[in-house]
């Protein structure tokens, strides 16, 4: 399969390794200049910087502190760019294939797919230090998977500094971006204030085919859409050090997504190639979300005997006012038919978290201890008003209108116990413990659930060090991957190419198991193989309906094994100016037992081909210019829904550094050879349903950063980020 994917692909490959050749070729050029410039100089002074991509047991860095691929950009944006991360076209990111769970500073956020983007798009690359891939989370990480932490700046230097980035990009449509930093640091308290604001058009293209087998009807289904969003939103941390030992502080975060968005969708329903029916369908959406999230943290930090105390009392608030209107033309009747539907969605989420940590032993044979807690509480309400299209005009349906009601509590105990013997076996266990009661219900129907359950999760760490250039790590952890709130709600909801989704109010978490090994070699070679395997999982599957084609989340039973091999290097050239890392992932899926147990009419067995390089470039020509180029190819399959053939993403970017003016302009070339696009089929015991989008993701950006003041960083440490994250590890 992946072989004639690439023969699918193959002149647009050539395109893009032409142009990565040029870039090259340019390289080579500049590194020529510099050599000869080199003789001029007398004495050389060697600045040793930390490798663009970093590999360890547990997880994989991605270095981005002072890089030209922030410039402009957002976190969304740079994630994206992330060495093991692919995003599909539904926004739902995954590491190495796994689901993961996004952490700022070791706090979890409390979004994820296109909450999450839009959250993350109010968050500036330029207040990122690095993004940590944790392949292999400890206990102290509440998780169904992976885990992506985001390690931001932090501010060391007295006085003030800040910066101010303005952004233009032209994809479809033009779409802009801005923000402003302010630091300040005296003596013993530091407050950063970051605020942003976005106006971007995006533009939306689909192509659905669903096939039913007990008709033998093939429905064709184009959908294009335009949606504009407007995105203010600002962040406050505060922070105060009492003594040399205590510290709190306060972290304030709100963001705001003001969304029109309408679309056009033709459907075609034929048998044998002889048309059946048609019908077009007209939607508009307007409205905003919005999300606001504090944190009181207190810290104890005694450097001296490397004692941590951290504790944590937070609240989260989100919430969607929208009206979505949709009036569909049948060709069966020629009366249009329609709904509107009025959201006012309100969630709100408290917490209290105890972290706290200490060595054990004398310093030659010392461990670490690491113990702590988690209190969470949620509410949720989803009360949606259903209208009828009526005689040209919408009237209220007081049976179709709904409050969905979702409330939980979650309360978690972990413990890690780390021990080096011999001096080269490095070792970690933990265990964690989670016990959750939930309660569901949903107005219309009276329909209800409540539920609870405790459940384990073990993780083990191994790695011995038989020399500096040779190192070998074992890994194993156990995951519970639990639906999100909005997956319960049975409510039957239009979508916008004329088919329907509901959740399910019964559906039931997936257990899954991982273990893993990684050799490295002369700290530049890295090479992973990983087992997961599963006995139960849950999909989004189609069924029909009185005549709708609706899809729900349904659990499956069913072994699902997955073999994957992933090689990782980061080199450098050119006496350090050209950094060059390289992934390259291969997996393998039986998906057998599954298929048979729900009456999947699929291959039984497949392979995936991963791969991303990233290339930069620092003083080009020696003239204070920085050049970077990134380039991934996946294939996002994910249970029942299977790729087609593989999504390529791809950018090249130019930074010029004004350093007298403390400017930066960046002229960033985004997929230039090709559009991003995705294209799956989902397979479902009453058909298959395929779907190809193209994502708006083609064109240009320029941007702009001026710098002031004082621009010392510090980077934040593993004990750093416990210690001053401002927010703890949540």
């Amino acid at each position: 399969m992946f072989l004639f994917d690439c023969l699918i692909e193959n002149n647009y490959m050539k395109l893009l390794f032409s142009g990565l050749g040029m870039l090259l070729g340019t390289l080579f050029v500049a590194q020529t200049k510099d050599t000869v410039k080199s003789k001029e100089i007398e004495a050389v002074t060697i600045i040793a910087k930390k490798a663009t991509v970093e590999s360890k047991a547990d997880r994989t860095i991605f270095n981005v502190a002072n890089s030209s691929i922030l410039a402009g950009n957002t976190s969304w944006e740079i994630l994206q760019m992330t060495p093991l991360v692919s995003i599909d076209n539904n926004d739902v990111m995954k590491a190495e294939g796994e689901n993961v769970t996004v952490y700022i500073n070791d706090r979890k956020s409390i979004f994820t797919g296109k909450d999450l983007k839009e959250y993350l798009k109010t968050i500036p690359a330029e207040n990122l230090m690095k993004i940590e891939v944790i392949t292999s989370p400890s206990a102290k990480y509440e998780t169904t998977g992976e885990v992506i932490n985001i390690v931001l700046k932090k501010l060391t230097n007295e006085g003030f500094k800040g910066s101010f980035t303005a952004n233009n990009t032209q994809n479809a449509k033009n779409s802009q971006y801005s923000n402003l930093n302010i630091n300040y640091h005296k003596s013993n308290f530091t407050q950063s204030f970051s605020g942003s604001y976005g106006d971007n058009t995006r533009i939306s293209k689909n192509e659905n085919e669903n096939f039913f087998y007990d008709t033998n009807l093939l429905t064709k289904i184009l959908t294009e859409g335009e949606e504009r969003g407007k995105s203010p939103s600002f962040s406050s941390s505060s922070e105060l050090e009492l003594n040399d030992k205590n510290t709190v502080g306060l972290i304030v975060e709100f963001s705001q997504y003001n969304r029109n968005a309408f679309s056009n969708a033709l459907g075609n329903t034929t048998l044998n190639n002889i048309l059946q029916s048609s019908y077009i369908q007209n939607q508009n959406l307007e409205g905003f979300n919005r999300n606001l999230g504090n944190n009181l943290f207190y810290k104890y930090y005694d450097k001296e005997k490397n004692k941590i105390l951290d504790l944590n009392l937070g609240f989260n608030y989100d919430s969607t006012v929208d009206t979505n209107n949709r009036i569909l033309t049948n060709s069966d009747s020629p009366i249009p038919t329609g709904s509107s539907i009025l959201a006012n969605n309100e969630n709100r989420e408290y917490y209290l978290k105890a972290d706290y940590s200490q060595p054990l032993g004398k310093a030659e044979n010392q461990s670490q201890l690491e113990f702590g807690g988690k209190i969470d509480f949620r509410n949720n309400a989803i009360p949606y008003d259903y209208l009828n299209l009526s005689n040209n005009a919408f009237v209220f349906d007081a049976l179709r209108s709904n409050n969905f009601h979702y409330q939980e509590n979650l309360n978690s105990l972990y413990i890690n116990f780390s021990k080096t013997y011999f001096k080269k076996l490095e070792t970690r266990v933990g265990l964690r413990y989670e016990y959750i009661n939930f309660k569901i219900k949903q107005d219309v129907g009276n329909i209800a659930r409540t539920d609870s359950y405790g459940v384990l999760l073990p993780n083990l760490l191994l790695k011995y060090s038989f020399s500096d250039n040779y190192n070998l790590s074992a890994t194993y952890n156990h995951y519970l991957f639990r639906p999100y709130y909005s997956e319960f709600n049975p409510f039957l909801l239009p979508s916008d190419d004329g088919t329907f989704y509901r959740g399910n109010i019964d559906i039931q978490p997936n257990p899954s198991d991982r273990i893993g090994l990684k050799l490295g070699l002369f700290k530049k070679y890295f090479l992973s193989a990983n087992y997961s395997f599963t006995n139960q999982d849950f999909w989004n599957t189609y069924l029909k309906e009185d005549g709708k084609t609706i899809s729900q989340p349904v659990n499956f039973d069913g072994k699902s094994l997955r073999y994957s091999l992933n090689f990782n290097t980061n080199q450098t050239f050119f006496k350090n100016k050209l950094n060059v890392n390289l992934n390259v992932g291969l997996d393998y899926n039986d998906v057998s037992d599954f298929n048979q147990k729900n009456n999947l009419n699929r291959q039984n067995y497949f392979t995936n081909f991963n791969a991303s390089s990233n290339f930069s470039y620092t003083n080009l020509f020696n003239k204070d210019i920085n050049v970077n180029a990134f380039f991934t190819l996946f294939t996002p399959n994910n249970g029942n829904s299977f790729s087609n053939k593989p999504s390529v993403f791809h950018n090249i970017s130019a930074t010029k550094i004004f350093k007298d003016l403390g400017l930066e302009g960046t002229l960033r070339l985004i997929n230039p050879f090709r559009k991003l696009s995705f294209d799956q089929t989902t397979f479902a015991p009453i058909g298959t349903f395929r779907n190809r989008t193209e994502v708006d993701y083609h064109g240009f950006s320029i941007a702009i950063v001026k710098r002031f003041g004082n621009q010392k960083v510090k980077e934040s440490t593993k004990t750093d980020v416990e210690k001053e994250s401002g927010g703890g590890k949540n």
